[in-house]
């Protein structure tokens, strides 16, 4: 799918050919350094949120580390939301989307939990996925120390961080023992096999088709190419979408992950699952992120509010006893 500047909003194109010429696809050597970029936000908080963060033990001995933001009013019964930051599960860290848990707070007053899961660099599949269900059980276990009602869990993501997303909702419907709410996986990395029409030799900026092989590969390690990739890795490849929470998307649809999750919420759709999703004309990955002030984010940000309210007094999940 060749994307033309002409096929991309005209708000959006000054910064689509900057895009294209600075970083027009990803190698090991780009992601090493925007990485060493990115990790000096390391706890680094945001003026407008408290936050904190606390170390928690896995299985192993290692520690993961949670990001903790909430309002700087202190919440009370309010919603619990996991948040995971994107990336290409190959890079960034939870501060780098500070802004974008900003809006889920805004929206909801949400105590806001943001792994520092392992990249794909450190530990491919299924270490990350591990790393966001230890999370979420956290936030399970210790929400209502922030304010959190423990009837509405949610989970949100964008890119790498929606399809962690999708992953762990299937993962915890078939695995796990958290009540979960709702999900938001925006624009989300789904499908490891790239047979869609939109993510095939898609040449748009940001994240296109060589990006996307590359994070895959780094991601699967030598499972990448195989037929045996679980679900809870690639969830585009999973027949049963029943019992999973209502989810809401938006997507741009130039990018690659267009068609797979448009499929997705399609198959949930049609499993019986409450969806609201918004397609984005003209809009490339991660425009929300990259260019905030534009039309388009503003847009997609007023439909995510507006939804992520209309959760609030829609959707609920009680714990297991």
């Amino acid at each position: 799918m060749h994307v033309s500047d002409d096929m991309i909003r005209p708000e959006l194109q000054r910064f689509g050919r900057i895009a294209r010429r600075a970083v027009p696809y990803l190698t090991p050597t780009k992601i090493h350094v925007i990485n060493a970029l990115t990790g000096a936000q390391r706890g680094v908080g945001r003026k407008s949120l408290n936050y904190e963060q606390h170390f928690i033990d896995r299985p192993d001995g290692s520690q993961l580390r949670l990001c903790v933001y909430t309002s700087l009013n202190r919440p009370h019964n309010v919603p619990g939301i996991l948040y995971l930051h994107g990336g290409g599960y190959v890079m960034e860290r939870p501060e780098t989307e500070a802004f974008a848990i900003q809006r889920f707070i805004n929206a909801t007053n949400a105590v806001v939990v943001a792994p520092d899961y392992r990249l794909a660099s450190e530990a491919p599949y299924p270490a990350a996925l591990n790393d966001a269900y230890l999370a979420l059980k956290w936030l399970q276990q210790h929400g209502a120390e922030y304010g959190m009602r423990d009837d509405q869990i949610m989970v949100a993501g964008a890119s790498a961080g929606g399809g962690l997303t999708a992953a762990l909702t299937l993962y915890n419907r078939d695995h796990g023992d958290v009540g979960i709410a709702f999900q938001v996986p925006l624009y989300p990395m789904l499908d490891d096999r790239m047979l869609t029409e939109s993510s095939q030799n898609n040449d748009a900026p940001v994240w296109n088709t060589l990006s996307n092989k590359l994070a895959w590969q780094m991601y699967l390690d030598n499972q990448f190419a195989q037929n045996e990739v679980p679900i809870y890795a690639a969830p585009s490849r999973a027949t049963d979408f029943h019992n999973l929470p209502a989810t809401c998307t938006f997507i741009g649809d130039v990018e690659p992950f267009y068609d797979e999750t448009m499929q997705y919420m399609q198959k949930l759709k049609d499993s019986g699952v409450p969806t609201f999703s918004k397609v984005m004309k003209g809009c490339f990955h991660g425009f929300d992120m990259v260019c905030p002030n534009s039309a388009a984010a503003q847009d997609a940000v007023h439909f995510l509010t507006e939804t992520l309210q209309y959760a609030t007094t829609h959707f609920f999940q009680k714990q297991p006893e």
